[in-house]
């Protein structure tokens, strides 16, 4: 039976693959059920390792439904699911399992990054607004004074009123954070080497060249990808450049940012940062990010979490839908995009 759209699927059988604990703690039951409902799935089991896993349920798999902690889809994987033909991711990135004999097989793949990208816009902007404001250090200041009496003088010069922010990145959180910025007093500036300066202005900010977004810019909120040529992008002489007083934002990947270097900037007190990532990934104790007092350091909170999961499931249950309807996926990813995505 076919459609306008293409061939109408009925209830594909569909595989949960995830890490175990999100599967058992953190996966939203109601998706879940609605999952139950539009596919042939057992919804209690997850697959965490191909190679151990049925392979007679593998074989009959049409759809996987991953989530963090899925193995990775290399050829021998592929392999197993002669009859899989779509990918269906119910978090963010998919780098850490889709690989490219996915592409090569012809695999549909879709991706929850559009729903995970605005938790962490959210963030962001809170990011900004605070770093204007100074507000962990006005915090930090009144808790010692326990008084707020001779603090006023220290606020002089702080502040949202025509404030310059960069947006390293106009990647889909990148974008989501400028348009979330539109309704206050603040300048807009933009780096990203695939825009054009007509798209920038359609976005609502200034395209410039990465050194001058850096050294005009109060807050400079990191949006890029992770790749071998962005390793490292925040080096010592960039970091230099950031203006005395200025705020860095990381919510992309700590790799992006050369951790020496912006230990040395921070320990200088010159500037101030809000790091949601880090290289690596868990500092080790003796770090002095942990308590240097112009660092905000949170453990990667800033994508979903808590019940902001439930939106990337039921994104990710609504794509099977569509595919077992023969409609082409709304977050559908391809090869091309991994290289502009986190």
């Amino acid at each position: 039976m076919t459609s306008a759209a293409g061939p109408v699927r009925t209830a594909p059988r569909t595989l949960l693959s995830m890490g175990p604990a999100i599967h058992r703690t953190l996966l939203d039951a109601g998706a879940l059920e609605r999952l139950s409902r539009i596919a042939h799935t057992d919804t209690a089991v997850s697959v965490t390792d191909y190679r151990l896993a049925d392979p007679a349920l593998l074989a009959r798999t049409e759809v996987l439904f991953t989530h963090w902690g899925a193995p990775v889809l290399d050829e021998e994987a592929l392999r197993r699911m002669p009859a899989l033909e779509a990918v269906v991711h119910a978090a963010g990135s998919v780098k850490h399992h889709v690989t490219p004999a996915v592409w090569h097989r012809g695999i549909r793949v879709s991706s929850a990054a559009a729903a995970n990208a605005l938790p962490v816009a959210e963030f962001t902007l809170a990011a900004i607004l605070f770093a204007n404001k100074r507000v962990l250090e006005s915090s930090r200041r009144y808790r010692d004074a326990r008084s707020a009496e001779g603090l006023l003088p220290y606020f002089a010069g702080h502040g949202n009123y025509r404030r310059t922010v960069g947006i390293v990145g106009a990647s889909r959180i990148g974008r989501r954070v400028i348009e979330l910025l539109r309704p206050f007093d603040l300048d807009v500036v933009l780096h990203d080497p695939y825009a054009t300066a007509q798209e920038a202005a359609g976005l609502g900010a200034e395209l410039l060249p990465l050194n001058e977004l850096v050294a005009r810019s109060h807050v400079v909120s990191v949006h890029a990808p992770e790749l071998p040529e962005t390793r490292h992008m925040f080096d010592a002489k960039l970091l230099a450049a950031l203006a005395d007083g200025a705020t860095l934002i990381n919510t992309a990947r700590g790799s992006l940012v050369d951790t020496a270097a912006l230990v040395a900037e921070l320990e200088s007190g010159r500037i101030h940062a809000v790091l949601d990532v880090t290289d690596p990934d868990e500092l080790p104790p003796h770090s002095p990010l942990y308590t240097l007092p112009n660092v905000l350091l949170t453990p990667h909170i800033a994508g979903s979490l808590g019940n902001e999961l439930e939106r990337m499931a039921h994104w990710a249950v609504e794509e099977v839908q569509r595919y077992a309807a023969g409609l082409p996926f709304m977050h559908g990813v391809g090869p091309d995009e991994l290289i502009r995505s986190a």
